[in-house]
């Protein structure tokens, strides 16, 4: 600790600072944007208060580190800002009402677009609406409906505009919508870009604004920072122009999008534009990585056995595994890191191939160079392959508290339940870490913690068996996290020297009943040293004491 008064003193009931063996703390002490002290009693760092030193005094709190969400989508989450808020609608008919309204204040031909954090199949008609149901609501613009990430409606106008028709084939690792009058409007994965190349583009003020809105809503759940898995090559100089803005109320680590490529070659040039974010000063904003995709989501997710719901459909690869190994070489020749998404077994079991040539062909990659995310469907023996290939993995039990019902109807109850099975991860010795895939999940630090302490979902309980401690839920947001980072020296921890990135709770999520946890928020988010949330709550005074 050097000399001098503190820019801020947190006295709370219990600082847990998540240093193995140290028992709770009561009180923290920040300069800039670090901890500098903490000690055993609420007073303990009094002689750090000044005339200039904030103080922050909840004696009946508790601290905690920062949560970070290690796969959502802060993207989607800041163009949605501004969009229809459709994932309030109670029906089909309310939606289109929504887009009904926001059509009758929107000039005619500008495209109308919605969130994405809603799923069909918990509204009461359980089925996405149609082109034609959107055409009810606007004929004179054209309508994007997202669905999570994997999911997107149009209406006709929008079809027309893409030159998409019921001769359109199904592009590779893509699916277009059909019934007997033609295209549904349903795009699914490799077919979204088809209209989405479509969309104009927002303004940079538009879309700080939006950045600006996400950061702060995720700060207010306990979230300080988030792994974004889908972070168009364009859109960094977004993320840094916000961060310049001060806009950015959590730390950012971008995976730059591969999502819709499918040959190696493609891949170079995305490399190339890359290369210009490889160094970004400090740590609010950084460049993780490249995120590619192997299999669909919900609706499409490669599996070794057949779909519930049609016993002739296993899901698909978006990638020929051999062009993915090769594409995925080049990353890594260029020192990138790379996550994947796999979600069915059948996808898992191809990665896990393809990252065991990769190691072959690169003995000396780095810890948590090769991440797996979701990993949602396994067996024993995959686990315990992936471990032994040293591969690191993404759960988000959110997404499955969120798509429970829907999931039932393509995989069936038993491989539902057996989704995201964090205990047996654990036990065979995985890095693992926590997320909520947003949109398709909700996100929030202790709604997360909730749903792997209670494998709750809207359908009930759902594999009680995969369930985990809330120290170890707390874990896969904190500790591991930066593990799978490189950030465990900087972040994660409440100890001097490392990044001061804390929450305050009203009551303690350690020692809180599960009913408790699951809509608990923080009083208090502070990144850096900085209060990003909670200012007036937390009762912040000067030093005048």
């Amino acid at each position: 600790m050097t000399s001098g008064a503190a820019d801020l003193v947190v006295r709370a009931g219990a600082i847990h600072t998540l240093m193995p063996g140290q028992p709770a703390q009561r009180a923290l002490a920040v300069r800039g944007d670090r901890i500098v002290a903490v000690a055993a009693a609420p007073n303990g760092l009094d002689e750090l208060i000044g005339a200039g030193t904030e103080v922050i005094d909840r004696p009946a709190a508790a601290a905690l580190p920062a949560f970070d969400d290690t796969h959502t989508h802060l993207i989607i989450a800041g163009n949605s800002a501004h969009d229809v808020p459709v994932h309030l609608a109670r029906d089909i008919p309310e939606l289109l009402g929504m887009i009904r309204e926001r059509a009758g204040r929107t000039p005619p031909g500008e495209w109308i677009r919605t969130t994405a954090n809603w799923q069909e199949i918990n509204l009461p008609e359980r089925r996405f609406p149609t082109a034609a149901e959107l055409d009810t609501a606007t004929v004179d613009h054209p309508v994007y409906l997202m669905r999570g990430g994997h999911n997107v409606v149009v209406n006709h106008r929008a079809l027309e505009l893409a030159g998409l028709t019921a001769d359109t084939p199904d592009p590779a690792g893509g699916h277009l919508g059909r019934d007997a009058d033609g295209l549904t409007g349903l795009l699914q994965d490799n077919a979204i870009p088809l209209v989405a190349r479509l969309l104009p583009a927002a303004t940079p003020e538009q879309r700080i604004d939006g950045l600006r809105a996400a950061t702060a809503d995720y700060a207010a759940k306990g979230i300080g920072l988030v792994r974004d898995a889908m972070v168009p090559i364009e859109d960094l100089d977004i993320l840094h122009r916000a961060l310049q803005q001060g806009a950015l109320g959590v730390r950012v680590r971008a995976m730059a999008s591969a999502l819709g490529l499918s040959a190696a070659d493609s891949v170079d040039a995305l490399l190339d534009r890359l290369e210009q974010w490889r160094y970004l000063p400090g740590p609010w904003l950084s460049v993780w990585g490249v995120k590619f995709g192997l299999d669909g989501g919900i609706e499409a997710g490669a599996t070794r056995d057949p779909y519930a719901c049609d016993h002739s459909f296993f899901g698909y690869l978006t990638w020929k595994p051999d062009e993915l190994t090769e594409a995925m070489d080049r990353v890594l020749r260029r020192g990138w890191r790379i996550g994947t998404h796999a979600y069915g077994d059948r996808a898992v079991e191809t990665l896990l191939d393809i990252y065991a040539e990769l190691r072959q062909r690169h003995p000396a990659l780095p810890a948590g160079a090769l991440v797996m995310e979701h990993g949602g469907l396994t067996d024993a023996a995959l686990r315990e392959r992936a471990v032994r290939l040293d591969i690191p993995v993404t759960i988000q039990q959110p997404l499955l508290h969120d798509v429970a019902r829907i999931e039932d109807t393509y995989w069936g109850p038993e491989r539902v339940s057996s989704l995201f099975p964090a205990r047996q991860w654990i036990d065979a010795g995985a890095l693992v870490t926590g997320g909520s895939d947003y949109p398709v999940g909700s996100y929030g630090a202790m709604r997360s913690v909730w749903g792997m302490v209670t494998r709750q979902t809207v359908t009930g309980v759902r594999g009680l068996e995969h369930a985990i401690t809330v120290l170890e839920a707390i874990a896969l947001h904190t500790t591991n996290s930066v593990a799978l980072l490189g950030e465990s020296e900087l972040r994660g921890a409440l100890t001097p020297g490392r990044l001061a990135d804390l929450t305050l709770w009203d009551v303690d999520p350690t020692t809180a009943s599960p009913g408790e946890l699951a809509d608990l928020q923080p009083v208090c988010t502070i990144i850096g040293g900085r209060i990003v949330h909670g200012t007036h709550i937390c009762i912040v005074h000067g030093a005048h004491i």
